[in-house]
């Protein structure tokens, strides 16, 4: 019981509705659920397998009794009956609103042969055992009658202990009644649920019959041969040449969408080179202007050795102010190596013209020098 009101929350998420302008709107949900465990590990019994009933006499419980909620061992038995042909998720919901009707419920679902639906409402695409076998496997139910009633009577309803009766509050014409449930309703002991919209066994048979011709070529594709399906040679001819022409167009559709991506990548391939060749275009232009452009490296470099060899092929300019006798450095005085001291002086040259001539301090030193040494002889 702690694991199925921890999970609740889960159950409570309201369903789908249609709003009404026509738009559907996705009811409010709740937070995270908590985990917990609830699912059963066995199918639900079938009533015939159960054993007998407490000997107890049958009494059943008041509407308000069982919402205030019954003693364990007393659960509030609630039966409803269908079809149940091609078993969905509206059948689900429907045996949902049945378990969750009050606290403490065990649900019986009633489940009508083959004999009797064929009888009064129609031809099935599943056959009674596998319409049973799919109710024991809903979480929901807590057993099984099988072969029930088309009308529910008062030993039926003793002899399964029912309380309550759930369907849907439509009148359900049949068997030459208006309402099938007009008895169980004026007794007290009906409770309603309500129908999941958009889906029923009918919805689902009328859209496979709306697309039987595609249902019956992806059946024969998957093996299954013309006389198991009811398809005539021709049909089957036609089919299959209808495969071949739609795997002809599929193929089509594929080159052509291989075709377009293949396009797309060449152009963005072909603007990534466009826009590699500017890039690498404007860095060669860039670079050739600063190396041969109008001030560009090569024209510095010219400029810069054409003053280098003017340099140095021109003679350098003499300064406008020649230093003063004074403030030249004195003359170093300097000798051959193959004059000695008693070499005779050399003769003062002769020139023409004398008066002009100046004699260089340097040869007053010499001049002096000698007769030092002419002194020292005598």
């Amino acid at each position: 019981m702690e694991a199925e009101s921890s999970c609740e929350l889960l159950l409570s998420r309201k369903r789908r509705r249609e709003s009404s302008n026509g738009e559907t709107e996705e009811g409010e949900r709740l937070g995270k659920i908590p985990r917990c465990t609830v699912g059963l590990k066995n199918p639900a019994p079938f009533a015939d397998e159960l054993e007998p009933a407490d000997k107890k006499p049958y009494e059943r419980v008041s509407m308000e009794e069982a919402k205030t909620g019954t003693p364990l061992n007393r659960p509030v038995r609630v039966y409803a009956d269908g079809i149940f042909d091609v078993f969905h998720s509206g059948h689900a919901r429907a045996l949902m609103q049945a378990k969750r009707l009050f606290p403490n419920t065990h649900l019986i679902v009633g489940v009508c042969s083959d004999e009797l639906t064929h009888k009064y409402k129609g031809f099935t695409v599943m056959n009674e055992d596998e319409r049973y076998d799919a109710i024991r496997h809903c979480r929901y139910v807590d057993e099984v009658v099988r072969n029930a009633p088309w009308t529910l009577t008062p030993e039926f309803l003793a002899k399964h202990r029912i309380d309550f009766v759930a369907h849907d509050d439509y009148p359900y014409s049949s068997a030459g009644s208006d309402d099938v449930y007009k008895h169980i309703k004026e007794a007290g002991m009906f409770a309603p649920t309500q129908r999941t919209e958009g889906i029923s066994t009918s919805d689902i048979i009328t859209r496979i019959v709306r697309d039987y011709d595609v249902y019956v070529r992806r059946n024969l594709q998957r093996g299954y041969t013309a006389k198991e399906l009811n398809v005539s040679f021709i049909n089957e001819k036609k089919y299959h040449l209808q495969e071949r022409v739609d795997k002809v167009k599929r193929k089509v559709r594929d080159v052509e969408e291989k075709s377009k991506e293949f396009v797309q990548k060449v152009e963005e391939k072909s603007i990534d080179l466009i826009q590699k060749w500017e890039e690498k275009s404007r860095e060669f232009i860039g670079n050739f202007l600063q190396m041969f452009g109008p001030e560009g490296a090569l024209k510095h470099m010219l400029k810069e050795g054409k003053g280098r060899m003017l340099q140095a092929i021109s003679p350098r300019h003499s300064p406008d102010s020649s230093p003063t006798r004074e403030e030249r450095s004195p003359s170093p005085t300097f000798r051959l190596p193959f004059f000695s001291k008693t070499s005779p002086p050399p003769s003062p040259p002769h020139h023409s013209g004398a008066r002009g001539y100046v004699i260089s301090e340097d040869d007053d030193d010499v001049e002096a020098d000698e007769d030092n040494d002419e002194d020292d002889d005598n």
